[in-house]
C-alpha cells in the first residue's frame, strides 16, 4: 500500500510541476512572443440609413467610438442605436458602408495611415536604428518641438493615430515610429520582445534622426509597452534631457505587476508570474525587476500626463496609481486622468472629448518654445 501511495504521490508531483512549468512558459510567451493580428471578429448582418448591424460580441457592444475594417476599407462607428439577441446596431460616423454579409474586424485603433484615418497628409521616413532601417510616419508641423509616438507590445503605428488630430491642430510635427520586431522593421537578434529593455534604443535612434531633420525638443507619447520604452529612454539615454513633456496611455509601468495580472487573468497562482519572469530572463537576458518605473523611476522626469482606465486587465490600474504615489514622493509633476470605463488603451474610445481635452491642456500648458 505504501508503495502505491508513493507512486501516486510522484505522479501528482510530476503533474503539478508540469502544470506550473507550462504556466510559466505560457506567461513568458505572453510577454516576449512576437504576434501578428488581423482576422475578422464580427459580421455585418444589416446596413441601414447611417447605421450598420453587427454580430453581437464582447467587442461590438462596447460603448464609444470604434472602427470596422474589411478588405482594405474602414468605417468609424459611434454609439449603439439598438440591441437585440445576437445583434447590435451602431451609428456610422464616417467612411464607406460595408455590404450585408461582410466579415470585418471591430477594433479600437484607427485604420491605415494618417491620410486614411484622418485625411492628414504625411510622408514615410526611415529611421536608421542599430539593427537596420525602421519606418516611421511623419506629419509636418510648425517649430522645432516634435511629438513622437510609440506604440505598445505587438501593436502597430496606427494605434497612436487617435491623438493625431489634437497634435496636428496644435501644429506640432508628429513622428509615429516603429521599432524592432514590427512589420517592416528589423527583427531583434533573438526574435523576441524585450519589454522596453532594448526597444528604447530604437526610440533614441528616432530622436537622433528627428534632430538631424530639425527637431530640438520632444514630447513623447506612449501607449501600453510604449510607456515603458519611454521610461527606459528617460532613465538611460543621453537624449533624455531634450524631452519637454510625456504622455502615457495605459502604460506598462511595472512588468512584475503586469505579469501578476496576467496570471490572475488565467486563474493561475501568483507565484507563476514570478516563474514566468524568470523564464523571460532566461530567454532574453532582461532583468524584469529593473523594468519598474515605480521602484526604479527614471533620472529625467518631465511633466507627465498619465491616462489609465480602471477596468484595464492588461496593465492594472494599480500600476498607474503606484507611479502617481512615486511622483508625489519625488516631486514629479504627474497629472493623472483615471477613466472609470474602457478596457486596455480605450480611454479615448469611451470618452474622446475628455481625452482630447486632457492632451490639449497638457501640450498647451507652458508651451515649449518653437525657436
Amino acid at each position: 500500500m505504501a508503495s502505491v501511495f508513493r507512486k501516486a504521490l510522484v505522479i501528482v508531483l510530476v503533474l503539478v510541476v508540469g502544470a506550473v512549468a507550462s504556466g510559466a512558459w505560457f506567461g513568458s510567451e505572453a510577454g516576449v512572443k512576437v504576434v501578428r493580428y488581423g482576422e475578422s471578429n464580427t459580421n455585418v448582418l444589416a446596413v441601414g440609413d447611417g447605421t450598420v448591424t453587427l454580430t453581437e460580441t464582447h467587442e461590438t457592444i462596447k460603448p464609444g467610438t470604434y472602427w470596422l475594417g474589411w478588405t482594405g476599407a474602414y468605417t468609424m462607428l459611434g454609439g449603439i442605436v439598438t440591441r437585440s439577441p445576437g445583434r447590435v446596431t451602431r451609428q456610422v460616423l464616417r467612411g464607406p458602408m460595408p455590404s450585408q454579409g461582410t466579415p470585418g474586424y471591430f477594433g479600437n485603433v484607427p485604420p491605415g495611415d494618417p491620410k486614411v484615418a484622418w485625411g492628414i497628409d504625411f510622408s514615410e521616413i526611415m529611421i536608421p536604428t542599430e539593427l537596420g532601417p525602421a519606418p516611421a510616419w511623419y506629419v509636418p508641423g510648425r517649430g522645432t518641438t516634435w511629438f513622437v509616438a510609440v506604440h505598445g507590445q505587438n501593436g502597430r503605428r496606427k494605434a497612436e493615430l487617435k491623438v493625431l488630430p489634437v497634435v496636428h491642430d496644435l501644429g506640432l510635427p508628429f513622428l509615429d515610429i516603429s521599432y524592432r520586431n514590427d512589420e517592416g522593421a528589423p527583427a531583434s537578434p533573438d526574435g523576441l520582445l524585450h519589454l522596453g529593455d532594448s526597444e528604447w534604443r530604437d526610440l533614441e535612434a528616432a530622436l537622433r534622426e528627428a534632430r538631424r531633420l530639425g527637431a530640438r525638443r520632444f514630447v513623447l507619447y506612449g501607449t501600453s509597452m510604449g510607456g515603458q520604452i519611454i521610461g527606459q529612454l528617460l532613465a538611460r539615454s543621453e537624449l533624455a534631457g531634450l524631452v519637454n513633456k510625456v504622455i502615457m496611455d495605459a502604460p506598462m509601468i511595472d512588468v512584475r505587476m503586469t505579469a501578476e495580472q496576467g496570471a490572475w487573468n488565467h486563474h493561475l497562482p501568483a507565484f507563476v508570474a514570478s516563474l514566468s519572469n524568470q523564464v523571460v530572463r532566461w530567454r532574453t537576458g532582461v532583468e524584469v525587476d529593473r523594468l519598474s518605473l515605480i521602484r526604479h523611476p527614471p533620472k529625467v522626469r518631465p511633466p507627465l500626463l498619465l491616462i489609465h482606465t480602471t477596468p484595464d486587465t492588461d496593465h492594472p490600474i494599480e500600476e498607474a496609481r503606484g507611479l502617481v504615489a512615486t511622483g508625489r514622493r519625488l516631486g514629479w509633476n504627474i497629472t493623472f486622468e483615471e477613466f472609470a470605463r474602457g478596457e486596455h488603451t480605450e480611454a479615448w474610445n469611451v470618452d474622446r472629448a475628455r481625452y482630447d481635452h486632457a492632451v490639449r491642456a497638457h501640450l498647451a500648458a507652458d508651451r515649449p518654445g518653437n525657436g
